[in-house]
C-alpha cells in the first residue's frame, strides 16, 4: 500500500512481548535482526514512513531500576539504529521505584534524548492515578518530556475515568492517551474525557473502525487524534491497521487527514518532517 499522506505512527512496542507471561521467545542477534526487518517490511507494506518506538512493558525486573536502565538504553540504541524510520523513542520508568524513578526521568532525557514516557498500569502494578505517576509527570512536564498513558478501559488499573482525573490534575500538561479507542463504550467515553480535559490527545490503536473516531473529530478537532497501531512486529504483527485505508478514505478535509496521519504527532514530538 502507498498512502498519500506521510504517516507516522505514534505506537510501536520493541522487546520481549512475553517474559511477563512466562513464554520463551529468542532474543539473540538473529531474532533482533528478525523482528527489525520485519517491521520494517510490516510498515512498508503499510504505507507507514516513521514510527516512535516504545519499549514493551512485559519486561522482567529481577534486579529493578537496573533492569528499566537498561530497557531505556535498549530502545535508544534501537531508534539510533534506524533514525530515518524511527526519529523518536519513548522510555519507561516503574512507579513501583519511587522516588529513583525522578532521577531516570532525568537520564533519560537529558543522556538518551529520549522525548516520552510511556505508562502502562495493568503491567505495572498500579491505577493509572498513582500519586507516584502524578509525581513523574509533573517532572515530565518541567523536562519537556512527553506523558503517554495506555488507557484500555477493559482493565480497572486504566479506566478512563482516571485517565480524566489525572489530565485535569494537570491541565497545562498536553497527555498522549493510548488503546483508548478499543470498544464501543470506551470509544463513547472518550467523547466525554475529551470534552473535561481538553489537554488529552488520543491515538487510534485498538479501534475496530474509524467511524466514531471521525466524528470524534469532526466534534474535537483533528489536533485530538493520532494514528497509532499498537505494533508488536515480531512473533506477533504481521500488518499495519486496518484503520490506515479508512482514514484515507474518511469525509475529512486532506489538512484534517494529513494531521491526523503525521502531523499531529510529528508536532507533540516536536520533530521535523
Amino acid at each position: 500500500m502507498s498512502a498519500p499522506f506521510d504517516v507516522f505512527d505514534v505506537h510501536h512496542h520493541v522487546g520481549r512481548a512475553f517474559d511477563a507471561l512466562g513464554g520463551d521467545v529468542d532474543a539473540g542477534e538473529s531474532a533482533a535482526a528478525l523482528e527489525l526487518e520485519t517491521r520494517l517490511r510490516i510498515m512498508d507494506e503499510g504505507g507507514v514512513r516513521q514510527a516512535m518506538v516504545i519499549p514493551g512493558h512485559g519486561y522482567l525486573r529481577p534486579n529493578g531500576i537496573a533492569d528499566t536502565r537498561r530497557v531505556n538504553d535498549e530502545i535508544a540504541v534501537y531508534r539510533d539504529r534506524t533514525p530515518d524510520r524511527f526519529p523518536a523513542a519513548c522510555g519507561i520508568v516503574e512507579p513501583r521505584d519511587g522516588p529513583h524513578a525522578l532521577g531516570e526521568l532525568d537520564r533519560v532525557e537529558q543522556e538518551l534524548g529520549l522525548v516520552a514516557i510511556s505508562f502502562h498500569t495493568r503491567f505495572q502494578g498500579v491505577s493509572l492515578d498513582s500519586q507516584w505517576i502524578l509525581r513523574y509527570l509533573e517532572r515530565m512536564g518541567e523536562l519537556g518530556l512527553l506523558p503517554v498513558l495506555h488507557a484500555m478501559d477493559e482493565t480497572p488499573e486504566e479506566s478512563l475515568w482516571k485517565l480524566a482525573s489525572v489530565a485535569r490534575r494537570l491541565p497545562d500538561l498536553t497527555i498522549l492517551a493510548l488503546d483508548a479507542f478499543g470498544s464501543y463504550e470506551a470509544t463513547r467515553q472518550c467523547f466525554h474525557v475529551a470534552d473535561v480535559a481538553p489537554n488529552v490527545v488520543f491515538d487510534t490503536s485498538l479501534s475496530y473502525n474509524f467511524d466514531f473516531i471521525e466524528e470524534f473529530a469532526v466534534h474535537f478537532g483533528a489536533g485530538r487524534v493520532v494514528f497509532g497501531t499498537d505494533l508488536y512486529s515480531h512473533p506477533v504483527g504481521k500488518r499495519i491497521s486496518h484503520l490506515l485505508p479508512q482514514i484515507v478514505a474518511c469525509d475529512l478535509p486532506d489538512d484534517d487527514k494529513a494531521a491526523i496521519l503525521g502531523g499531529n504527532a510529528r508536532r507533540l514530538l516536536r520533530l521535523t518532517a
